[in-house]
């Protein structure tokens, strides 16, 4: 399966499906949420359904008469053939006569026309089966959640690590939705496998390229864990958060760089690393990370690993939370329950409350008497992101060693390694040598040391 979005042509249905553990406010909100995600498609939202059900993994993800009445809404292009369940009846025919049947056409459809809609969205994963299913009852494209999101993220994959890690979870969830062709199911392709049907051929493809992607992957991320290991000896900094929670924003403010952001879902996938700006000495390097969403598909995360690794080799984490969005706080959960499911655990962690200016000074107030140990800021005030600087700088000074180094004149290159990898504190001229107060790590110091002793 592949999402063919018609940019602004396509018009979209959005269906959530309430249940006794998914309703009220977290419902609301993850649907204004799909709103938000399928407009980064280029979908036009023309309006919501929902329904309450005991569960999403029924055979029939929606009962028959809110079938009939969002069949309506999609111009009535479809069949129904509803299986039974506990004990219901068989129904069969076309939606149209089902309508006429049982008098569904009264039911409201919030002002919506008939066939407004072109596509129809789920606010939950469905199984291939309920996907197939539903189209064939709707006649349009129907897509769930995590068809969504992972097309998103194969549309902005810019390197070669995340398109490798995006197009692994696409074909992880296009394998078990693959369909028979119109031909049949006993049609055989000669010469391309005895006895195999063109859905099998078209398995094994999947099969193949999965593999060799995934080997191709691993070579990648071995290069990936090497320029991370040459940067293990310097101060890194994280920022994690949710989508559109203004990481990159901030990420252009503390570095001076052009890292691209824009006020959209996953508008960055892949880390960005830089350095601290002003430049300090020993470096700090900070990086942006892949922004999380609630239900972020599993295959997204798994693939997502090596690129999360930044994460968890950070001296220091700054979670990034959009506080004008009165949803921050779960957001806030789902950021900490990726993390932990990364392994991402004992770090260092700063709560950034971003985007207050947006918030009005007793709001402000109200949330850093909830938080007193985060950081209001706004990327968007030099005040803030200079305040935010000289957080980093202090904490890795914290961690950094300060010990007094004697360089004999007669040392070649030392005294200009120092300056480029240490923070001179002090400095002292006598006849023979210069005395250094240095501030370092323990490894370029130990490392200084064993280069004076053979020099």
């Amino acid at each position: 399966m592949q999402l063919t979005a018609k940019a602004s042509l396509t018009n979209a249905l959005l269906i959530s499906i309430c249940t006794p553990e998914f309703k009220g406010d977290e419902a609301t909100e993850s649907l204004a949420e799909l709103a938000r995600l399928v407009t980064t498609l280029g979908f036009k939202v023309v309006g919501t359904q929902s329904q309450k059900q005991s569960s999403t993994k029924k055979v029939n993800v929606l009962g028959l008469g809110k079938l009939a009445e969002i069949a309506h809404l999609t111009g009535n292009k479809g069949e129904v053939a509803v299986e039974a369940e506990e004990g219901d009846d068989i129904v069969e025919g076309t939606v149209e006569e089902i309508i006429d049947e049982t008098s569904f056409a009264e039911l409201p459809s919030e002002n919506l026309p008939f066939a407004c809609a072109d596509v129809v969205v789920f606010d939950c994963d469905l199984s291939p089966s309920q996907l197939r299913n539903v189209e064939n009852q709707l006649g349009v494209e129907v897509f769930d959640r995590t068809g969504i999101i992972i097309e998103i993220f194969s549309r902005h994959a810019r390197t070669k690590t995340a398109k490798l890690q995006v197009e692994i979870a696409r074909l992880n969830y296009v394998a078990p939705r693959l369909r028979e062709t119109s031909c049949g199911d006993k049609e055989r392709q000669m010469g391309k496998g005895a006895g195999e049907t063109t859905l099998e051929l078209n398995r094994r493809k999947v099969r193949d390229q999965l593999a060799e992607l995934k080997r191709e992957l691993v070579s990648v991320q071995n290069e990936m864990k090497g320029r991370r290991t040459q940067r293990s000896e310097l101060f890194c900094v994280a920022l994690v958060g949710y989508t559109n929670a203004g990481k990159s924003s901030l990420m252009r403010s503390i570095t001076g760089s052009d890292v691209e952001g824009e006020n959209k879902l996953f508008a960055t996938l892949d880390t960005t690393v830089r350095a601290l700006f002003p430049i300090t000495q020993p470096r700090i390097l900070v990086s942006d990370t892949v922004g999380f969403i609630k239900k972020l598909p599993h295959d997204l995360v798994a693939s997502f690993h090596s690129t999360l690794a930044e994460a968890q080799d950070a001296s220091l984490l700054l979670y990034v939370v959009d506080a004008s969005d009165p949803s921050f706080r779960a957001q806030l959960d789902v950021v900490h329950g990726v993390l932990e499911e990364v392994g991402v655990e004992d770090s260092k962690k700063l709560l950034i409350l971003n985007k207050s200016d947006l918030l009005s000074s007793e709001q402000q107030q109200a949330l850093m008497e909830e938080f007193p140990e985060a950081m209001m800021t706004s990327a968007r005030n030099p005040a803030d992101v200079k305040k935010l600087h000289k957080y980093i700088v202090g904490i890795a000074q914290d961690e950094m060693i300060e010990e007094e180094i004697i360089v004999p004149y007669t040392a070649n290159g030392i005294i200009g390694e120092i300056r480029s990898r240490m923070s001179v504190t002090k400095e002292e001229y006598e006849s023979d040598h210069i005395k250094l107060t240095v501030r370092s790590n323990a490894i370029d110091l130990a490392r200084l040391k064993k280069r004076m002793l053979s020099s």
